[in-house]
């Protein structure tokens, strides 16, 4: 799958190098803004703040 992204760019090597590194930086940011947030305000993990353990 990466090979064929790889492949499909368009450019030189050093240009699909930068827009894979561009690819790959716009992926994290948003799965660290958008879905992770989103997944931990709708899951059905307990959170840290309903714990019981070392609570008074």
């Amino acid at each position: 799958m990466y090979g064929w992204i790889f492949r499909h760019l368009p450019g030189p090597l050093w240009v699909r190098i930068l827009l894979s590194a561009v690819l790959i930086a716009a992926a994290v940011l948003a799965l660290m803004e958008y879905v992770f947030p989103w997944l931990a305000e709708n899951s059905f993990f307990p959170s840290s703040e309903d714990s019981t353990i070392g609570g008074s």
